[in-house]
């Protein structure tokens, strides 16, 4: 399918060829119809990604101590190559869709429904059901189109809670801004518009607005004072894009005492203390398209807000702006500019970032023949080659962040042929694979495992979905190196243990990378000797995290410990070489921590041949100081590794320190070892019976926060 993609690293627009989305729960597949070109939202993107890296730094100043304290602790080289990577990522366009449902995984929603979403621009999109809304019959797919940035404007209005006769000012005439107008108007409300367009003013006073044209009369204050007849006016929208803070300044001006703001737009924020608070005006910032953006609930694992205590959601906005279009109390026509096909799409944004063109509505076309798709659409090719497959032919399936900085660099180091990657959306898919030469980009995991050509599975997705996707690769005859952790429960460890006695054949590699770094096997190497018990620290300074990030959620992510924590237990199994006998486990306090208490803790583990590691894994720590730091006591000599750059020892005849330039936390040198077992025929670099006893007394370990 047709997907419009815009690259953060020098702002260029393209319409790539991508594969069909794979429909989520609760979620919808449509099949577009028309795409509403967000003019402010998408400019500014179109902005920030033609800046320099000055000018990024200077639209996203808050963004430089994060790369800061990343440099502190991780690197210059480290940090750098992230921010790169991230930079590097194409991301794709567009909110406002139109079309037909042709796949559905949601009871409110059947297919053949003609639906508004907030899907891309793109020929297909696999959208929330909670973010899609029915489209009345009488509304065409134009007028439609314009049904997202109509709840920006309907929720502003919402914020004010106008009431009948009231004078409000809108300051900005951007489709939000004149979709604004029109609600105003709807709500029996007087309405004073303020642009500096000739044209946008024009059509505010054809939807009912009195105006004033900020380029040739600069007196909004005494204008407005006409307009409330002196009293000020009872409230004010700012629609508008611009980093001044004088129009917060203006709006303060003209309001009444008691007076409400509400910011849909973007606008400087130096606030005058004495404009509100002589006035006691109320000012409120507006979120998107009303209540459940944002909160994961909703949106993605579609839980409804109860109509009787929450009356306009997001998904309740769309039904009642399309109310108003189906009643005619609001008007698209006079909004629309340009039109252009998809496949023109790139025009459409080249008109967007001209600074000598006008526009307001400009909308993207698509063939609206709805047909099923065919799981070959799930699929594009990439590069159209001979080759011969001589074993070590890889499939990813998961194409995030850590996928693409790390991982696929090192599978291509390591020598692998790259056959396949598959993403749910498709678009990340098709960029890691062009940039890693890979032959297909593919949205369904099925058409990889039935693929003879792949001979290994590389599995870097979400937490909650490894070992569906381990025994599915287990099952197809494929090896697999999963990214940690295995599982996130017991019921699975035993459903993945059961696969794997049914596929000895076959090598099962996790991601613990830390055993296979440089500084790691000289530990190894150092301490193997030594006959007497071992004590080993590990000090994670592990950062906060918010609660709502997915890898916090214990039926996604599992929670840190089983998704971080994981790691240093297998480093500790690594290092002593001996079973663990039993643990203890220490969480902080559910009362006295503003955070989950199980990012905060102390694990004592105790080993069969006496030795004993402790877990201090820490979310309450300062980010300037080393990430990880690990500390060994042993016959009367001591090992300190600071943050996998630095070792040093105490009392070693032959050993003082081992300095790396950048820091090595062991992804390659463990990628190779399972790209060797492969085409060597084994064994397997990790033991899987160890990969098992790791992942159970993480979960044991990660359940006592449970009780």
């Amino acid at each position: 399918m047709k997907q419009v993609l815009q690259s953060l690293k020098d702002g260029t627009t393209e319409v790539a060829d991508v594969p069909i989305p794979k429909i989520g729960a609760h979620h919808v597949l449509i099949k577009t119809h028309c795409t509403l070109v967000s003019v402010g939202t998408e400019r500014m993107l179109l902005d920030f990604g033609k800046a320099n890296l000055i000018g990024k730094v200077r639209q996203q100043p808050e963004r430089v101590l994060e790369v800061l304290n990343k440099v502190k602790t991780d690197g210059f080289s480290s940090t750098y190559n992230a921010v790169k990577s991230k930079l590097d990522q194409p991301i794709p366009l567009g909110y406002s869709n139109v079309g037909t449902i042709v796949e559905t995984n949601s009871k409110n929603f059947k297919v053949g429904d003609r639906v508004v979403s907030n899907g891309y621009h793109a020929e297909y999109v696999n959208v929330p059901h909670n973010l899609c809304a029915k489209v009345p019959p009488n509304i065409n797919d134009e007028t439609a189109s314009f049904t997202v940035l109509g709840a920006i404007g309907l929720q502003g209005v919402r914020l004010l809670k106008p009431t009948l006769g009231e004078s409000i000012v809108v300051f900005g005439l951007g489709i939000i801004g004149l979709l604004t107008v029109q609600i105003l108007k709807a709500n029996g409300c007087r309405v004073l518009a303020v642009d500096i367009d000739p044209t946008k003013l024009e059509l505010a006073k054809i939807f009912g607005a009195d105006v004033v044209d900020a380029s040739i009369n600069d007196d909004v204050v005494r204008e407005s004072a006409l307009f409330s007849n002196d009293t000020g006016v009872d409230g004010v929208i700012l629609t508008a894009s611009t980093k001044s803070s004088e129009l917060i300044s203006t709006a303060a001006k003209i309001a009444r005492k008691r007076s409400r703001i509400v910011l849909v737009g973007v606008v400087g924020l130096n606030l005058n203390r004495a404009d509100f608070y002589e006035k006691e005006i109320s000012f409120q910032v507006s979120c998107s398209y009303g209540p459940g953006r944002y909160d994961v609930e909703y949106e993605d694992k579609g839980q409804d807000y109860p109509i009787g205590f929450v009356r306009w959601t997001e998904q309740r906005n769309f039904e009642a702006v399309l109310g108003l279009m189906s009643s005619q109390a609001i008007k698209i026509n006079e909004l629309v500019s340009h039109r252009f096909a998809i496949e023109e799409a790139v025009k459409a944004f080249e008109l967007l970032s001209s600074s000598s063109a006008s526009s307001t509505g400009i909308l993207l076309q698509y063939n609206s023949n709805c047909v099923g798709v065919s799981a070959l659409e799930r699929s594009i090719v990439l590069q159209n080659k001979s080759y011969e497959l001589s074993g070590g032919s890889i499939a990813f399936i998961g194409a995030g962040n850590y996928a693409g900085r790390t991982l696929l660099p090192s599978f291509k180091r390591a020598g692998a042929f790259m056959h396949s990657i598959v993403s749910g959306g498709g678009f990340s898919a098709r960029h890691l694979g062009k940039k890693y030469n890979f032959l297909k980009a593919a949205t369904d995991t099925a058409l990889v495992l039935l693929n003879e050509e792949v001979d290994a599975v590389v599995i870097a997705t979400r937490h909650n979905q490894h070992a569906v996707q381990v025994i599915d690769a287990l099952d197809a005859g494929k090896h697999i190196f999963c990214e940690k952790p295995l599982c996130i429960n017991e019921n699975e460890l035993n459903s993945v243990i059961k696969a794997a006695q049914s596929n000895l054949n076959k090598i099962l590699m996790i991601g613990f990378n830390r055993r296979f770094a440089p500084h790691s096997m000289k530990i190894k190497e150092l301490i193997d000797p030594i006959s007497e018990p071992k004590i080993i620290t590990i000090t994670v300074n592990a950062g906060d995290i918010p609660n709502d990030h997915w890898t916090q959620d214990s039926n996604i992510g599992g929670g840190r410990i089983i998704g971080e924590a994981c790691h240093f237990i297998d480093l500790l199994r690594f290092l002593v070489g001996s079973k663990f006998s039993k643990y203890t486990v220490n969480f902080a306090s559910k009362s006295s921590v503003g955070k989950k208490h199980e990012d905060i803790a102390s694990v004592t583990l105790t080993f069969e041949d006496g030795s004993v590691g402790v877990i201090n894994y820490l979310a309450n720590g300062h980010k300037s100081f080393p990430k990880e730091r690990l500390e060994v006591f042993v016959a009367g000599k001591i090992l300190q590794l600071d943050n996998f750059r630095y070792l040093r020892g105490w009392g070693w005849k032959k050993f003082h320190k081992m300095r790396l330039w950048r820091q090595d936390k062991g992804q390659n040198n463990c990628v190779l070892s399972f790209m060797e077992a492969i085409k060597n025929g084994g064994p397997a670099p990790i033991n899987r019976n160890e990969i098992f006893e790791v992942s159970k007394m993480t979960i044991d370990i990660a359940n006592e926060s449970k009780i």
